[in-house]
């Protein structure tokens, strides 16, 4: 059973409109609704099966201004707070859903079944999942020493860190000690008068526990803090606390366990200290009463030998708890924590101090700043390359480099239509255009439907009887092209009716002659893609702070744009000709925020000035947040945000090429629409690559085989940017004499 006490998606006033209730219990979770009236008193329910025997009664009359209220179930069975638990499991064995209500008939809660996707906590907004980044908490406790200056440099740390919350310990001293927190009580045990003593000194008043609370909300991270005792509970909750944490010392305290489950807040208790029968005892009371809670592995320690940590334990912990599960960890160093995201934790909790030599305990077992900055960057790591179990597929950069590093079957002599592939005309040789040496035996004895030249690779459809997708004529509300190299734009552009040819262009190429290639004027449109990798591998960066590096990025841009120029004398003429470039702006570990990102763009404004751009004009491309540079992937950090885009884009007058792959990756990246991105970045764009995409780096994918909404897509397009160019730009598109672009625009024709 759960109790949800974040009731407000449940909750509809009973004369709003029918309209309303529709959007709303469609969102709900359960499909269904609770109508209430101005006082938040319960005056019924109203499910989607509800609904549907409505609609169907009212032929072709439906009134979707009729009041919710009158189609609200008011015969309804509900728990009243103050009646025993065991009732309201008692309704759960024949409703999903109980209204759990006050005296005064005010509802307060939903009861409902506990299912597998109740394993979430929502703290502050942030949702902790199996699906979402590990929750890291930034334990300062007691290591302000009282001080609440240092506790403010301590959540500055922590923000600095990358934790997600900062954790603080509140204690009632009377009420909790026996003693009434008396230090100097000669009766008690030497552990016992040290904790006192420290206690007594190096606690915050409630003034200034809040004043931290306050500080952590104004630098951007969730405060949080266990409360010791019922007193400082009720302080807490009176102050507003969004989820509490449990100390191991209290996981048998059942008592203050029922307080806590009563705040209806998140819980996350460690375990540190108990046995395995305390555990399960904990855990039926937490399921029993509706409650929502991690289970936190723990060693209490300080610190605990790295023999008696053990992480196995986790896995049981998880079984025992039915629940998410994480480590709070007092051992030295990073990487047991590090280690226990492996083992499936989803919550980190580790000791935070600014100075190991301050006197506490805690102070001992706790990461410095940069300690634990690494720590959250291993977890960053590791929780990302965890990745799902199952079948074993590629990833991007593998394809990518499958096709330079791995070997393909080609012919070995010319070989024409009709004529029945014989083992000896094969061979295996790099790179791996085409299908896989593993393979080979499945093209002997086949019937070639296509001629072959010594050298030709095979492909995917030469295992098939269908024929390959071939190019036609195409008709589209836009100019439009395709990609291609100087040895293949003739054979490519004599096969359709396409308006422009845009030349991805290679650091080799730079070094050629272009008139041994074009020898008449080609009545088409130009654009070029500038390289990214030029000789001596530089990857042209226009942003770069490495001034040499800066300046060979823009001599080398230069080069393309002499050679672009060279290029425009055998095309039609072009009031401009547009360059594709990935101007840089990447870097190696990890992305960039605010000022470093502002240097990068006036950096690159500056690169853009000392070039000469007579009859050319540069289109930065838009890109992912994860880039992959011939094989390996990098962080990106401008052109990938729409507002940084448009941004740019108004103070400096320049357009840009939309590459909407890149940019779909970018919002999934970002969780945000890409149907506002584009709203905000296709009023400027001059060209477009078209391409489909899925997740954060599967780009370049054929249309269709991603995630994006093209026909939504293309309404747009024609509304706010309808004079860009495009061309498809499908991974490996030009094999196959171009099967890839002619399937993409077969299936683009319909919607552009």
């Amino acid at each position: 059973m759960i109790i949800d006490r974040n009731i407000e998606h449940y909750l509809i006033h009973f004369e709003s409109p029918l309209s309303d209730a529709l959007q709303r219990i469609s969102s709900s979770k359960g499909r269904i609704i609770f109508g209430v009236d101005h006082h938040n008193h319960l005056v019924g329910a109203l499910t989607n099966g509800d609904l549907i025997r409505w609609l169907t009664t009212c032929g072709d009359s439906i009134e979707l201004n009729t009041s919710v209220g009158k189609l609200l179930n008011t015969e309804y069975h509900y728990h009243l707070k103050s009646d025993p638990i065991n009732k309201v499991h008692e309704l759960l064995n024949d409703y999903l859903f109980v209204p759990v209500v006050d005296e005064q008939h005010h509802l307060i809660s939903i009861a409902r079944r506990r299912t597998k996707n109740d394993d979430v906590l929502l703290i502050d907004g942030r949702r902790v999942s199996e699906d979402e980044p590990v929750y890291v908490i930034a334990e300062i406790g007691n290591n302000h020493n009282g001080s609440l200056e240092r506790a403010k440099r301590l959540i500055d740390a922590a923000v600095e860190s990358g934790a997600d919350c900062a954790k603080f310990q509140l204690r009632d001293m009377e009420s909790l000690y026996s003693n009434a927190g008396d230090a100097g009580d000669a009766k008690e045990n030497l552990g016992s008068q040290y904790t006192l003593d420290l206690l007594s000194r190096f606690q915050l008043s409630n003034e200034d526990m809040f004043a931290a609370f306050e500080y952590c909300k104004k630098q951007g991270i969730t405060p949080l803090c266990t409360p010791w005792d019922k007193c400082s509970l009720d302080l807490l909750e009176e102050y507003g606390m969004p989820a509490y944490k449990v100390a191991s010392a209290d996981l048998t305290n059942h008592e203050l366990i029922y307080d806590l489950i009563s705040t209806g807040k998140p819980l996350i208790l460690s375990t540190g200290m108990s046995r395995e029968n305390e555990i399960q005892q904990t855990v039926e009371i937490l399921r029993s009463h509706g409650a929502q809670y991690a289970l936190l592995h723990c060693n209490s320690t300080y610190p605990p030998p790295f023999r008696d940590v053990n992480l196995n334990y986790m896995s049981r912990l998880k079984e025992i708890g039915q629940t998410l599960v994480g480590y709070s960890g007092h051992e030295r160093d990073i990487f047991i924590a590090v280690a226990a995201v492996t083992k499936g934790a989803r919550i980190i909790e580790k000791h935070f101090t600014e100075d190991r030599g301050l006197e506490g305990n805690d102070h001992k077992v706790s990461l410095l700043p940069n300690e634990f900055s690494r720590m959250v960057e291993g977890i960053r790591q590791v929780d990302e390359a965890m990745g799902q179990s199952g079948n074993r597929g590629m990833s991007q950069g593998e394809t990518m480099n499958r096709v330079t590093l791995a070997k393909s079957v080609y012919i070995n002599q010319d070989v024409n239509v009709g004529e029945v592939i014989e083992e000896h005309m094969l061979v295996v040789k790099s790179p791996g255009h085409g299908i896989q040496p593993n393979r080979k035996n499945e093209l002997v004895g086949r019937v070639l439907h296509r001629n072959m030249k010594i050298g030709d690779v095979f492909y995917e459809t030469d295992l098939h009887d269908k024929k390959i997708v071939t190019a036609r004529e195409y008709k589209f509300n836009r100019s439009w092209g395709i990609p291609v190299r100087y040895h293949d734009y003739k054979s490519l552009m004599g096969k359709t009716n396409l308006q422009l040819l845009e030349f991805h262009l290679s650091y080799k190429d730079l070094e050629l002659d272009i008139n041994d290639f074009f020898h008449e004027n080609i009545e088409l449109d130009l654009v070029v893609h500038s390289p990214e990798l030029f000789a001596g591998d530089h990857t042209l960066d226009l942003c770069s702070s490495n001034e040499k590096y800066r300046q060979q990025s823009i001599r080398e841009l230069q080069r393309v744009i002499e050679v672009t120029r060279e290029l425009a004398k055998h095309f039609r003429k072009q009031e401009k000709i547009g360059i594709v470039t990935n101007v840089g702006g990447f870097t190696e570990n990890g992305p960039l925020h605010g000022d470093e990102k502002a240097k990068m763009i006036a950096l690159l404004v500056d690169s853009l000035k000392q070039l000469d751009l007579t009859g050319v004009e540069i289109w930065p491309q838009t890109m992912p947040p994860y880039p992959w540079h011939f094989g390996g992937q990098r962080f990106h950090n401008i052109f990938v945000d729409a507002d940084e885009i448009v941004d740019f884009c108004c103070q400096h007058n320049y357009r840009v090429c939309l590459d909407i792959s890149h940019s779909k990756l970018a919002m999934n990246h970002q969780h945000k629409s890409f149907t506002e991105f584009t709203e905000k970045v296709a009023p400027f764009a001059a060209h477009l690559h078209i391409a489909d995409a899925g997740g954060l780096d599967g780009e370049g994918l054929q249309i269709g085989e991603g995630e994006l909404d093209f026909v939504s897509f293309a309404r747009l397009l024609d509304k706010i940017a309808p004079n860009a160019s495009m061309i498809p730009e499908i991974w490996q598109g030009h094999e196959n004499e171009g099967e890839g672009f002619w399937i993409a625009l077969e299936r683009l024709e319909s919607f552009l």
